[in-house]
């Protein structure tokens, strides 16, 4: 039997990014998201607008997708409530992230430099995607542009680089399922392919923060 509902946030589970972005200062910034989806070797991510990341993207037009798996649960743990825009948005603020210049020593992870872009790759990431920036889409534009909180961003991917570990026997290009297991955000807790990995710090965050209008108009009907 179903029920209508009406939750806060419709985080039904999707692989974590680490996106690596380089800043004004030329320094590294890495920031977790976990709203992504490709199709072939195109990819669309969804992002806050005012995030560090955001702005880095737009102005290099490059970044690099680190896949996390379960084993760097932790680390990614660590990125949680950390933001690398000064000062902290205020959005941020309240939900209480504070301002962390040094993200790759924050996570414990290590950067190099992209191959085709100057964007930061995670070492320790058994997935790492270079891309480059195509367009970009407001959600909620229809609504007015101070109810903008988040964009989407169409991203091309430029190069893979993948772990050999994860690679199936014989093959340099095909991704072993049995051997990948990606790490799952579902509703702000780790998850890889089975029971929870790691206590999450994002989920200290209320839901209710996450509200938006079209969160109250779906229970308005």
């Amino acid at each position: 039997m179903h029920r209508v509902g009406n939750p806060s946030i419709l985080y039904f589970g999707t692989p974590v990014v680490l996106i690596g972005t380089v800043n004004e200062n030329q320094s590294y910034n890495l920031a977790p998201i976990s709203s992504v989806f490709w199709l072939g070797y195109r990819c669309m991510i969804g992002i806050a607008a005012q995030s560090k990341t955001t702005e880095n993207i737009l102005r290099t037009g490059e970044c690099v997708l680190n896949l996390p798996s379960v084993n760097q649960a932790a680390a990614v743990d660590r990125l949680a409530l950390r933001t690398g825009s000064n000062p902290v948005p205020d959005g941020k603020k309240l939900k209480g992230y504070i301002h962390e210049a040094d993200k790759f020593k924050r996570a414990g992870m290590t950067a190099l430099e992209g191959e085709l872009v100057k964007a930061p790759r995670a070492v320790q990431c058994p997935v790492q995607l270079e891309a480059s920036f195509v367009a970009i889409h407001p959600l909620a534009a229809e609504t007015g542009i101070t109810n903008i909180r988040s964009v989407t961003i169409e991203l091309r991917i430029r190069r893979v680089h993948l772990e050999e570990s994860i690679l199936a026997d014989g093959s340099s290009d095909h991704i072993d399922p049995d051997k990948w297991r990606p790490l799952i955000m579902s509703f702000q807790q780790f998850y890889g392919l089975g029971e929870r990995l790691h206590p999450s710090s994002l989920a200290t965050v209320s839901d209710h923060l996450y509200r938006t209008s079209d969160t109250e108009l779906a229970l308005r009907g």
